[in-house]
């Protein structure tokens, strides 16, 4: 499978059909038992732990499911964590208005809906600039409306920053957002079909 720089790709498929191991191995969470992994020239299937760290710091951003804030940091210092450890990072501030949450830089994550600490999410993975987003589920927790926001956001992000985005929906309505999806079934790849 390719993936294309600016390409907005969904992954569906039944519950164990790999779709969440299939975005780990592309984000350097997992080794692939067979097969190669490329990132443009940099070839990933055996590298080390510093040059899979690095990887994952400097090109990938993650979103799940659950947020994954520290809750004693506000939304503007959970985002900062990023930016501080990341080579050309957006200001925390720039990514949070990005997600429609200028107004929010000094809540706690307690103070925010769920749909809202999900933005924070979102901006926490785009700070650094990443050229693949990776999405596994990230409107799982929410309820369609909120979702659908969170979604929006998504599209924004790769639609304004060019960034790779790789989204497993626990909606398989949001197919209609993609160009592409890829169907998967038993670990394999199935079928892939173009907008």
């Amino acid at each position: 499978m390719d993936l294309y720089d600016s390409e907005f790709v969904v992954i569906l498929g039944p519950s164990g059909s790999g779709k969440s191991t299939l975005l780990n191995i592309l984000g350097g969470l997992d080794i692939p038992t067979s097969g190669h992994l490329f990132f443009h020239m940099w070839e990933l299937t055996h590298a080390n732990d510093a040059e899979l760290t690095r990887f994952r710091r400097d090109c990938v951003g993650f979103i799940f499911q659950f947020y994954n804030l520290i809750p004693s940091l506000t939304a503007r210092e959970n985002v900062a964590l990023v930016t501080e450890i990341t080579h050309h990072p957006m200001c925390p501030e720039e990514a949070l208005e990005r997600v429609g949450l200028g107004d929010r830089l000094d809540h706690f994550p307690a103070q925010m809906s769920g749909g809202e600490q999900q933005r924070v999410a979102i901006s926490r993975a785009i700070a650094k600039r990443p050229d693949v987003l990776l999405c596994d589920e990230p409107t799982g927790a929410l309820d369609y409306q909120t979702g659908k926001l969170v979604l929006e956001a998504l599209a924004q992000v790769n639609s304004e920053l060019g960034t790779t985005t790789v989204v497993i929906p626990h909606n398989a309505g949001i197919a209609a957002m993609a160009d592409r999806v890829v169907m998967m079934r038993s670990g394999e790849i199935t079928n892939q079909s173009m907008k």
